[in-house]
């Protein structure tokens, strides 16, 4: 087990707390971090990876899918 790994159980458990915290509190930017953080610890504990590589690997495919959500937008326009 790398230190990744034990990382991203780490990143589970604390993500779930501000989840549920933010839900109790309904603070939905909270329970959305929350939400993130136990995300990226999960592929931290599956496949090992930094933090920062996750998440620079999740601002690619969000900006790719709005950039396809755009063209089709412009697609049904025209």
């Amino acid at each position: 087990m790398n230190s990744d790994t034990t990382k991203g159980n780490w990143k589970q458990i604390k993500g779930e707390f501000k989840e549920k915290y933010g839900r109790i509190t309904n603070d939905e930017s909270t329970e959305a971090e929350g939400s993130f953080d136990k995300l990226v610890g999960e592929i931290q504990e599956k496949y090992g990876e930094t933090r920062e590589a996750i998440e620079k690997e999740v601002k690619v495919g969000k900006t790719t899918f709005t950039i396809y959500l755009k063209l089709k937008k412009h697609q049904e326009l025209t």
